[in-house]
């Protein structure tokens, strides 16, 4: 729980923390009430152009304490997406609950124009998500279904 307004018994608390050139930059904040993310700035010194295809580290001016059983999942702003093209090739990126260092997003310009990231601009957004740790018990057969081994592409066929 935390004491943010509008905050509910659901919301998870993690710490951050301000960087040296992260200063003057506002903490992660939701845009909208509904917002599942945060949105993430991009803590730059002036701007940098993105050019088609090509891929940048952009660092966000924080570091984050993510609690254990929670995972940070950095994900693509629809906008940009839709509008120039700016996605991130690993997404969702995953932010582990003991990564300490600074949160950094890459993105990659998949449009056709260059692509200009001023300094506090919205760059990705951050969702703090519960994680399901796995226990893997190895046998010798697995049981059968409908799709069976039917790789890319099989699902929903007769």
């Amino acid at each position: 729980m935390t004491d943010s307004p509008g905050a509910s018994a659901a919301d998870v608390r993690v710490r951050i923390k301000r960087l040296p050139h992260g200063e003057g930059l506002d903490l992660p904040t939701a845009a909208t009430e509904g917002s599942a993310g945060v949105d993430l700035k991009a803590a730059i010194g002036g701007e940098m152009t993105l050019a088609p295809g090509a891929r940048e580290l952009v660092p966000t001016g924080f570091s984050l304490a993510i609690p254990v059983g929670y995972e940070g999942q950095v994900r693509a702003r629809s906008g940009l997406a839709l509008r120039h093209g700016i996605v991130l090739p690993n997404a969702p990126g995953t932010i582990d609950a003991d990564y300490r260092g600074e949160l950094k997003v890459i993105l990659l310009n998949a449009g056709q124009e260059p692509f200009v990231i001023k300094r506090g601009d919205r760059i990705a957004q951050l969702v703090i998500a519960p994680v399901v740790r796995s226990v893997f018990d190895e046998v010798e057969d697995l049981d059968e279904t409908e799709r069976g081994e039917g790789g890319f592409g099989h699902s929903g066929r007769s």
